[in-house]
């Protein structure tokens, strides 16, 4: 048995859900468990990118939170309200990462913006997320796959725009992704705990 896209169909296509249906939690974690790598014993990083002295650009700090104050989870959390990772210090703590995992698997996790019909959208897809993308920063890209959130409009006056986003729109997007991004956690480490007992039983066999 396979964990990730070894059990689900593969879904190469970016996802976008509404942050507000119903079944926006599943479908978060649904999604997320197609893209997880095979090997399992692949680190996977999830890295919130984002601060709170923005409105809209609180939502990667904010699901980081969440996350944590969720408890034990197979996958590694950076990026918090009380320790995010931002502008300033995105290369260090990618650094960092590099560091201490080997070869993790990097989901990145930003606000966006995007058209109005689009605001509220949760966006799930392959390849990096482009962190300061929206207010003409250059950063590094970050992550082998990327969940985002539309918080508001693009197109004019970026930086003003986020500074003046619904933290009430933020702030239950925050908590529709980290729900979905918890559940996939439990899927994922029941099987993990299943190939581990499988194997087990295999050497238990091969040695009898």
């Amino acid at each position: 048995m396979k964990i990730g896209k070894g059990i689900f169909d593969r879904k190469d296509e970016e996802l976008k859900i509404p942050f507000d249906d119903i079944s926006a939690k599943g479908a978060v974690s649904r999604h997320l468990l197609t893209m997880l790598p095979d090997d399992t014993n692949i680190p996977i990083i999830i890295v919130c990118i984002g601060t709170d002295r923005s409105t809209g650009d609180s939502l990667g700090p904010l699901i980081g939170t969440f996350l944590k104050e969720k408890g034990k989870s197979p996958f590694h959390i950076y990026g918090t309200l009380e320790d995010p990772i931002h502008a300033v210090n995105l290369e260090e703590k990618l650094q960092a990462i590099q560091n201490t995992y080997d070869h993790p698997f990097i989901i990145g996790i930003d606000a966006c913006l995007g058209k109005l019909k689009s605001v509220g959208m949760i966006q799930i897809g392959d390849g990096p997320v482009k962190p300061g993308a929206g207010v003409k920063k250059e950063l590094p890209f970050v992550g082998n796959m990327h969940i985002t959130g539309i918080v508001n409009v693009s197109g004019f006056m970026e930086f003003f725009v986020l500074q003046n986003t619904r933290l009430h729109l933020v702030l239950n997007m925050a908590k529709t992704i980290a729900d979905g991004i918890y559940r996939a956690g439990l899927s994922y480490k029941y099987q993990h705990s299943l190939l581990n007992l499988n194997w087990r039983e295999n050497q238990e066999n091969t040695i009898s």
